[in-house]
């Protein structure tokens, strides 16, 4: 009996070392050393404060800002801890009342505009924490911001196009702007 189980806990104690602390401990310090911001949570930080991350959206209802895409997580918009889809069909009724609801909340907000939404104003991601939108989606709430803001028009579309983000290698996803990103930006507008 010791025979067996002598060298399954040295081994089992072995691999805790291992994998739970030595690999652990040298990906982190290497991430830390290549990728510093990211290892760090891509924190967006104004005024030497904290304000959210690059990688994780936050819901803006005030007008005067740019909307981000609708989340999916519950029971608080945006939780990282219940990240995924609600996977509703779209025969659902709940996912058609909800997407009925943020239309009406965008016609609300801008009553004069009549151009189509994009649909990443009214649906939610995969993951439910999308911190980007698209560009016609941004370009959709531009006259609303412009107006409330009493700022052209061009100006926001200016800053829009400033702040946008290219595909991945040039491939991958479409162009997309950071709506936490593009909201700092907007308030640092005169």
């Amino acid at each position: 009996m010791n025979r067996i189980l002598r060298p399954a806990i040295v081994l089992l104690g072995l691999m805790t070392l291992i994998t739970g602390i030595a690999y652990p401990v040298a990906v982190t310090g290497v991430a830390h050393l290549l990728f510093p911001s990211e290892a760090a949570g891509s924190l967006v930080v104004k005024d030497g404060k904290p304000v959210g991350s690059s990688l994780i959206g936050q819901p803006f209802s005030d007008p005067r800002y740019f909307w981000s895409r609708p989340s999916a997580t519950s029971p608080q918009p945006y939780n990282g801890l219940a990240s995924g889809g609600s996977n509703l069909g779209p025969l659902n009724s709940a996912l058609t009342d909800a997407v009925k609801s943020r239309i009406a909340a965008l016609h609300a907000a801008d009553p004069t505009n009549q151009a189509p939404i994009p649909v990443d104003l009214v649906t939610a991601s995969a993951s439910g924490l999308d911190p980007d939108i698209s560009l016609a989606a941004a370009y959709y709430q531009a006259d609303r911001i412009a107006r409330l803001r009493h700022v052209s028009r061009d100006r926001v579309g200016a800053l829009i196009a400033d702040q946008a983000r290219g595909r991945v290698l040039g491939v991958i996803g479409e162009p997309r702007v950071n709506v936490l990103e593009l909201n700092l930006a907007l308030d640092t507008m005169k």
